[in-house]
C-alpha cells in the first residue's frame, strides 16, 4: 500500500441518518469548491433534509461560484425555500446567472433522486429518505449512472424558481 492509497476515501461511505448526510454534502461541496469543478448538481423533491440554510454550505457556494461554473437544482417543488433557506435565497440573488432552479415533470417526479452530485468527484446519495440513508459514492461507474440520471431529468425539466418576483 502507497501512501497516496491510504489517503485516498473508501469508494463507497455509508450515511446512518441526517446528521451524516447533511455532513457529507459541505464535505462534497468543501471539496468541489476547493477543486474548481465546473459544475455541480443537487436534486431531491423538496430539499426538506439538505444543509442548504446553514452559513457553512453558503460559504462553500461562494468560495465554488464564478462565472463559468453551474449549479443546477432538480426538484418537484421550490415552494418552501423562502422560509427554509433564506442564506441561500440571499447568495443564489448574488449568483443567478450560475444557478438553475429546475422542476422535474409531474411524470418523472418519482424518479427524482435525494442526491448530491459532483462530476468526476463524488456523489451524495440518500436512498431511504425517511431514515436518511445512503451512501458517498466515488466509483467511476457510480457517478457515471449518477450524471446520467441527472441529464435524463434535466430534460424532463423546466424552470420552476424564478430570483425574483415581480408583483404589484
Amino acid at each position: 500500500m502507497t501512501d497516496d492509497d491510504a489517503n485516498r476515501p473508501e469508494p463507497v461511505t455509508p450515511i446512518e441518518g441526517r446528521k451524516d448526510f447533511q455532513r457529507e454534502v459541505l464535505a462534497a461541496l468543501e471539496d468541489g469548491a476547493a477543486a474548481g469543478v465546473p459544475q455541480l448538481w443537487m436534486a431531491d423533491l423538496d430539499f426538506d433534509a439538505w444543509p442548504l440554510g446553514q452559513p457553512a454550505v453558503v460559504d462553500a457556494l461562494a468560495r465554488w461560484a464564478s462565472s463559468r461554473r453551474r449549479l443546477t437544482l432538480l426538484a418537484a417543488d421550490y415552494a418552501l425555500f423562502p422560509q427554509r433557506f433564506p442564506r441561500w435565497i440571499a447568495w443564489r440573488q448574488q449568483w443567478s446567472h450560475v444557478v438553475q432552479c429546475l422542476v422535474v415533470q409531474e411524470e418523472f417526479v418519482a424518479q427524482l433522486p435525494c442526491l448530491l452530485f459532483v462530476p468526476d468527484r463524488v456523489a451524495v446519495r440518500l436512498f431511504d429518505r425517511e431514515r436518511h440513508r445512503g451512501r458517498v459514492l466515488r466509483e467511476p461507474a457510480d457517478l457515471l449512472r449518477c450524471r446520467e440520471l441527472v441529464d435524463a431529468l434535466s430534460q424532463r425539466s423546466e424552470e420552476g424558481f424564478p430570483v425574483t418576483t415581480l408583483g404589484l
